[in-house]
């Protein structure tokens, strides 16, 4: 597409968007006394309008039966759980039976762990990328250190090349052979936090597969994002978070993935809870722990209901768009952002903003990360005092998201002439 950096002819692709109508379903912050332009759905999606309903219909159930709403509420809370899987399998790529919602997502990375990191003296190690999200780092270096282990020695990170700021599909395969004899898990995130690159989660899979190493993401900045086709690629496990891109409400129940042939072996070691057990029998409260032979056998507790009827109000609106839909939107809106810079870097001598997210189509999702060459906080500040809500990230970096199910081509035209302003300055 030849884009025009016109605000006519960005309006001119959100009349043509068939999706524009459900921006109309969420709640645009308002800054200075207008909609802001919301540019963090990769930090907190916006709320539907919809979820004081779904969270309120909980609320009287809860008012009106007390326990008995476990098997009376309008949605029975004690299979609350069971509803969700239909419509997470298409967002996430996978089976019905591999996906469960639980907890929360670090909590989930652990209990993942337990069952996907078992190091012996001379497979031990786990690879991850450089400059991982600090949860993962920690819930890393925590695990290897619980099995005796040291970080340094333990967990070998994969770095950008000098000069670089994205780390290459290349250099991680390498890594994955040259140490395939020491390896017992391969741990990434789907998305860098940081810089915004998707990593090419199916040569990942594929290499660890060939050499018999387990394979695991955190699609806390993928899910709801980006094209997933975890059983395809035979992923053996992930987890992620549902605040974000999938717009549930700030510290939101998480969900995890478990291929198959993991969620069926009922013997995987795991750290096991009441929720996990044989749904048949588990009333019967007996000693000796039987797991439910899905994805559901790794839940502990029973399920939080007010943080499950935010994610059903969000996932009800994934639905209604369409995974495949939301993808074409969300390029068109990342290109347009692309171009936008691009224009206002050619208006000045030299650049003074470095975009350091991949172009290539596969390797990038909604977020655009943009190094600021100088001033790069008070600039970050002077766009929060102009309606923009972006992100910051030290030492230089803004991170933008405009997402398909609420963001439009003219928020984009209007940043643009925003930054253009506070860069003349």
């Amino acid at each position: 597409m030849n884009f025009k950096n016109t605000l006519e002819f960005a309006q001119e692709l959100d009349e043509q968007d068939e999706l524009k109508h459900f921006r109309d379903l969420f709640y645009i912050p308002i800054v200075h006394g207008k909609e802001c332009i919301y540019f963090t759905g990769n930090s907190l999606g916006l709320q539907p309008k919809s979820t004081q309903d779904y969270v309120l219909n909980e609320l009287e159930d809860w008012a009106s039966m007390g326990v008995e709403g476990h098997f009376h509420a309008r949605n029975p809370w004690m299979p609350y759980h069971e509803i969700f899987p239909n419509q997470l399998s298409k967002i996430v790529g996978c089976l019905p039976n591999e996906v469960v919602v639980m907890n929360q997502l670090t909590v989930n990375l652990h209990l993942l762990m337990v069952s996907f990191y078992q190091p012996t003296k001379t497979k031990y190690k786990i690879l991850c990328e450089a400059k991982a999200f600090p949860s993962d780092q920690y819930a890393l270096e925590s695990q290897v250190k619980f099995h005796g282990f040291e970080y340094d020695d333990a967990v070998i990170e994969v770095s950008p090349r000098n000069g670089e700021h994205t780390i290459s599909t290349e250099d991680i395969l390498q890594a994955i052979e040259d140490n395939k004899d020491s390896l017992a898990l391969v741990m990434f995130g789907g998305v860098n936090y940081y810089t915004g690159q998707v990593f090419e989660m199916k040569q990942i899979a594929n290499k660890a597969n060939q050499l018999g190493i387990l394979v695991g993401f955190d699609l806390a900045h993928a899910a709801g994002n980006i094209e997933l086709h975890l059983h395809d690629w035979n992923v053996d496990f992930a987890c992620w978070c549902s605040y974000k891109y999938l717009n549930s409400g700030p510290g939101g129940v998480s969900g995890i993935y478990i291929h198959e042939k993991h969620a069926t072996n009922t013997d995987l070691q795991r750290f096991a809870g009441w929720w996990g057990y044989d749904k048949e029998t588990r009333f019967q409260m007996e000693k000796g722990f039987k797991a439910i032979p899905t994805a559901e056998g790794w839940q502990l507790s029973n399920a939080p209901i007010l943080s499950m009827a935010a994610h059903k109000a969000a996932l009800d609106i994934f639905e209604e768009a369409g995974m495949n839909r939301l993808q074409t939107k969300s390029k068109q809106l990342s290109n347009y952002l692309f171009f936008i810079i691009d224009e206002i870097n050619k208006s000045f001598t030299e650049s003074l903003i470095e975009i350091i997210t991949p172009r290539n189509e596969s390797e990038k999702g909604c977020q655009v990360s943009i190094l600021m060459k100088n001033k790069g906080k008070d600039f970050f500040n002077a766009l929060c005092q102009h309606g923009v809500i972006a992100d910051w990230r030290e030492p230089n970096v803004i991170r933008i998201a405009p997402v398909p199910l609420y963001n439009t081509f003219t928020d984009v035209f209007q940043f643009g002439k925003i930054l253009q302003h506070l860069l003349q300055l």
